[in-house]
């Protein structure tokens, strides 16, 4: 507040949005009391930062119930249910940007004056607290920990021994893992691990990469230019992008634990729930191996897009935001020996942070509605009614 205070009035009307849809109260103190109060944050948050629309004026009506939330327009915003694609920026992490973005605006590579000395000064905060979410004695040959389509977390521990017993790098996409299952660089024997801001409730535009420095991993950068990052990416750091992803990893790591345990009750709820109402459903992946958070179901006999064109008030996907504009089915599905008719009726389900109870009971409900209301439409899911075996079936091409 002492900060909000000194900025000049008028202030702008952005700056003023943003600072309108910070749900009180926003000091440290009570940003900690906030943290302990998980019920209440998980019903509030979610209505102000993700699913829902900016917070309403005085007099202005909100939608009523754990449905899509109005915009304030007249327009309906689904829910979300897509955090594999991106997450909302956690408020906590906002909080930590906001100052980077208004006062302390140096440029952190300008070491002759106080602007450029703070933003340095926050940098290496920054990297501190990276370091502390990686405990960051690492090692690389590449994988994902967490695919982003099904959830299923590889063996990045045994590959890293098996890397190392051979001197062979190894590097893991953790964007999906990091903040979410427990990462140790060491034992897992990681000599490269890339992350992502925007998978961790943090801004986006950044990323990070931890690099092994014994054994040392030399890499060559991809541009020239002023020498940043030790010569690896050249280009003025983003000092208020950097600080959100540092206080993304900060957060990440108090609320690990709690996330986990929530996020799995919440997923089970969802897939249980689903699966008592309709049958011919199959989850893709491991069921064991997995990150409770994606959920990938195949809903036999019925078509993927028309199912997501259905439920339109959620929002969801059928697979990686990076792939999902293609009309081919998931390649992912297909390399773990997915049928194709089994691979195009796919829905990918993505339970977060603030993701609540309300909004996955919602979501079930819809999703069940509407199974039923596909599958009544579809020949197939008649003949299969009838006792047909559609295997046993020779189908002419005209």
């Amino acid at each position: 507040m002492q900060l909000w205070r000194r900025l000049p009035a008028p202030r702008s009307p952005a700056a003023m949005l943003l600072w309108r849809r910070l749900p009180a109260p926003r000091s440290p103190a009570a940003m900690l009391l906030w943290r302990r109060l998980p019920a209440s944050r998980a019903a509030v948050l979610p209505r102000w930062f993700s699913a829902a629309a900016p917070r309403p004026a005085p007099g202005q009506a909100q939608a009523p119930g754990p449905g899509p939330s109005g915009d304030g327009v007249g327009a309906l915003r689904p829910l979300y249910m897509d955090v594999q694609a991106t997450t909302p920026l956690d408020p906590r992490v906002l909080d930590s940007m906001l100052p980077y973005l208004t006062a302390y605006y140096g440029n952190p590579h300008s070491r002759t004056h106080a602007y450029g000395w703070e933003s340095e000064a926050a940098m290496e905060k920054a990297r501190r607290e990276l370091e502390a979410a990686f405990r960051p004695d690492t090692s690389l040959v590449s994988v994902m920990t967490v695919n982003n389509e099904i959830g299923v977390k590889q063996p990045v521990g045994d590959i890293g021994e098996i890397c190392r017993a051979r001197k062979v790098f190894f590097h893991t996409d953790a964007a999906q893992a990091i903040g979410k299952v427990p990462m140790d660089v060491n034992d897992m024997k990681i000599d490269l691990m890339s992350i992502s801001g925007h998978k961790i409730y943090g801004p986006k535009g950044v990323g990070a990469i931890y690099v092994r420095r014994r054994p040392r991993v030399r890499l060559e950068p991809l541009q020239s230019g002023g020498g940043q990052e030790r010569g690896l990416r050249s280009g003025t750091v983003p000092t208020p992008l950097a600080v959100g992803l540092g206080a993304a990893c900060e957060v990440a790591q108090q609320e690990m634990e709690y996330d986990h345990k929530r996020i799995s009750q919440l997923a089970e709820r969802l897939v249980t729930n689903i699966m008592r109402e309709v049958p011919d459903v199959v989850m893709n992946g491991d069921r064991e191996h997995r990150y409770p958070g994606c959920i990938n179901l195949s809903f036999a006999y019925v078509e993927g897009e028309s199912l997501l064109m259905a439920l339109k008030d959620v929002a969801l996907s059928s697979g990686s935001a990076c792939t999902s504009a293609s009309l081919e089915p998931s390649y992912v599905l297909r390399a773990i020996g997915t049928d194709e008719d089994l691979a195009h009726s796919s829905i990918r389900f993505g339970i977060g942070r603030f993701t609540t109870e309300e909004e996955v009971d919602y979501t079930v409900r819809k999703c069940i509605q509407h199974v039923k209301r596909l599958r009544e439409m579809s020949p197939l899911w008649e003949m299969v009614q009838d006792g047909i075996d559609l295997k046993s079936i020779k189908w002419t091409q005209h």
